[in-house]
């Protein structure tokens, strides 16, 4: 059995943050949230990690992230660029935003060099569970062809400071049986509510609704089958909205399970999922942290 591989998507890094260099700790000994990510996944098991990053930002990534981490496991890169299209197609005029997350898993597809994968968002907190439970899935005797997904309780990972995107999942004996990804959740009494014509109605969602936050345990079948859908609605993506297409991995999960039968497994943890999705989130993820520093989870440095 190959060693599962973390792989780290963080292409849209410097778009959201500004640039890599403003990007803030979130403690006093000048962490960030991938730090803590790295160390949970490096506890769980992993012995390697793989960034997907934008080409022109590697060197800030590298001085930033890359080679602190670099100390404690593998390094490789990959990078998410606009022109890795299939079949020669070259992106509409004036496209800056990168392709969405399953693109970047594709673009990683050669540095993942068929070894089973956790495939995870840079700027989420997840907790260690998470890590030990996909390890030891993708390290132990999976069945070909059946993948995993940790799910969060929707009521755990909205802000109050604005809409959130997340996979909404229909879950059966443990099996995953649908996802969708709704890209606009805002917080509403004790569950939450999306909205996919503006805002100008509300479809209300149960607390407890099982999502995913982008933490996913994939076996290398699952490429050629993401290779396929993508593939499929590119064209149309961009003929719909060339600027701003956007292929989604619980999107594109669901067609594989639709279309060729895959199958995921719903992994569950009791750690809490926080993230910097607004500037007005940074002070809660902050005492979030100390709060797990407090409890011995983490010591003040982590290296």
């Amino acid at each position: 059995m190959e060693q599962p591989v973390l792989v780290i998507m963080a292409a849209g890094m410097g778009s959201r943050y500004g640039g890599l260099k403003q990007i803030d700790p979130i403690d006093d000994a000048g962490n960030l949230i991938i730090d803590f990510s790295v160390f949970d996944a490096k506890r769980a098991g992993f012995e390697a990690v793989i960034f997907i990053i934008k080409k022109e930002l590697e060197g800030d990534f590298r001085a930033a992230i890359g080679d602190r981490i670099a100390k404690q496991l593998r390094v490789a890169y990959a990078y998410q660029r606009l022109d890795a299209l299939p079949g020669g197609m070259c992106p509409p005029e004036g496209r800056v935003k990168p392709w969405g997350t399953t693109h970047a898993i594709l673009c990683a597809a050669e540095a993942i060099a068929g070894r089973p994968f956790c495939a995870i968002n840079a700027d989420d907190y997840y907790g260690p569970t998470a890590y030990q439970r996909v390890y030891d899935y993708l390290s132990g005797t999976r069945p070909q062809g059946e993948h995993a997904l940790v799910a969060w309780n929707l009521a755990n990972t909205l802000t109050d400071h604005g809409s959130v995107a997340r996979g909404i999942c229909s879950v059966s004996q443990g099996y995953l049986t649908h996802i969708v990804e709704r890209k606009t959740i805002i917080r509403q009494g004790s569950g939450g509510a999306f909205t996919e014509d503006g805002g100008e109605t509300y479809t209300s969602l149960a607390g407890d609704t099982p999502v995913s936050m982008n933490f996913w345990g994939f076996g290398p079948e699952i490429l050629p089958l993401l290779q396929q859908g993508f593939q499929e609605n590119l064209a149309a993506g961009i003929e719909k909205d060339p600027l701003k297409y956007e292929d989604l991995l619980p999107n594109a999960v669901q067609s594989a399970m639709a279309r060729e039968g895959a199958r995921v497994r719903v992994l569950t943890t009791p750690d809490t999922w926080f993230g910097v999705t607004y500037k007005a989130d940074k002070p809660q993820v902050v005492a979030s942290i100390a709060a797990c520093k407090a409890r011995g989870l983490y010591s003040e440095k982590l290296w």
